[in-house]
């Protein structure tokens, strides 16, 4: 039988507790590996140099050492913290579940590794990721897992075949199994609403120097394959969950009347104004210019009183221009750009909208004609009432 791997990784835009974290280079982080054993790191190797490749700092070490800390003074020592102990009950030193939350909330990294005896403490952790692990090995040799149909931020990237099913080969089926078909989750991702982002897989072999080498052979057909799909299928996914794609940055967020430069304190209604930009996608490298049709803005106060979707140049600046509604306050610009596969973004500008004052309306109103007619036609025919009754006999 073999071990199953949850693989968590959480990553926010900005951790702020990590002086290693680089808002300008997010794969340049410092990782902690707790292993069972040290033998991990060598029949894993091929994974743990794909992820030093693309400039993660690796430190290994023992689940059980006593000198194990993930803070000092108020400041985490690592952003991320990858879990290869599948059977431990508690950790060293003073880390417990209760720390491994908290440094998930802060908005680091976590990998989680557990076996077909995945211990209370690993399970612990995993449902409150939203993942339920079953209680028994799958014909694939690793561990189904069910999905939450209530979080909406789970997507299943792998599932079983129709014709399986999850049970405890070593027994007897007394009763049908909880689990069966494409229902049983082999690979899952989540991208929470922090922009952390959460990968499950049921399977440790998978990760393994063994599998990523290993030739296939397709069930029930003819085809051979020298190689298996594991070393590229795992590289991708993980580039994702490290967020080496999809990650998404806004600089320059500026805003001005038409035919100006300078951002105003304060607008008046009906002022006409530009609303402008930039968005980068993190390329693993460098920053790219981000490329879609679908980023809006709105201009709100309780409610958007304004939705406009904004042009690009293809060079990573959006823009728009728009009227200032008729109707003063307090106003503020907001994006809320969520798209799946991609970090959202979530940007508001405070702004104050005033009235016109005493002076700056127009000297004769238009609409007011009817009204300064009515005005005029009073007073005349006052004067000419009042003439005929003083003077006519």
């Amino acid at each position: 039988m073999s071990r199953a791997l949850v693989l968590v990784s959480l990553l926010l835009t900005v951790a702020i507790l990590s002086d290693a974290f680089s808002t300008e280079n997010p794969t340049d982080r410092r990782v902690l590996v707790l292993l069972d054993d040290f033998a991990i790191k060598s029949s894993h190797s091929l994974y743990f140099n794909s992820l030093q490749s693309r400039g993660f700092d690796l430190d290994f070490k023992l689940a059980d050492d006593p000198k194990i800390a993930l803070q000092r003074y108020g400041q985490y020592l690592y952003d991320a913290l990858i879990l290869f102990s599948p059977s431990t009950d508690r950790f060293g030193g003073s880390v417990d579940a209760a720390d491994i939350l908290d440094f998930v909330d802060s908005g680091h990294d976590l990998i989680i590794a557990a076996d077909a005896s995945v211990s209370d403490l690993i399970r612990e952790i995993a449902i409150d990721c939203g993942v339920d692990f079953d209680e028994a090995p799958v014909l694939s040799k690793g561990i189904g897992h069910s999905v939450n149909p209530a979080n909406s931020l789970v997507l299943k990237v792998l599932s079983a075949s129709p014709s399986a099913y999850s049970a405890n080969p070593k027994s007897k089926l007394s009763t049908p199994p909880m689990l069966t078909g494409s229902a049983i989750g082999l690979v899952s991702v989540v991208q929470a609403r922090n922009n952390a982002r959460i990968m499950i897989s049921g399977s440790l072999s998978m990760f393994s120097n063994r599998f990523f080498s290993s030739g296939v052979q397709k069930a029930g057909g003819s085809n051979n394959y020298e190689k298996s799909g594991n070393e590229q299928f795992l590289t991708q996914i993980s580039t994702w969950v490290f967020h080496e794609r999809g990650h998404l940055k806004a600089v320059n967020v500026r805003h001005h009347r038409v035919e100006e430069t300078d951002e105003p304190s304060i607008y008046r209604i009906n002022d006409e104004l530009e609303y402008s930009v930039e968005i980068y996608e993190w390329s693993g490298k460098s920053w790219e210019p981000y490329v879609a049709d679908d980023v809006q803005v709105q201009f709100y106060m309780m409610s958007p009183y304004i939705l406009k979707t904004m042009s690009t140049d293809k060079k990573g600046v959006y823009y728009t221009t728009f009227k200032v509604p008729d109707v003063y306050g307090v106003f503020q610009f907001k994006v809320e750009y969520n798209r799946l596969g991609y970090t959202s973004l979530s940007l508001s500008k405070q702004i104050p909208v005033r009235p016109f004052r005493h002076n700056e309306y127009e000297r004769f109103i238009t609409a007011a004609f009817p009204y300064y007619g009515a005005s005029f036609s009073m007073m005349a025919g006052f004067f000419i009432f009042s003439l005929v009754y003083l003077y006519h006999k």
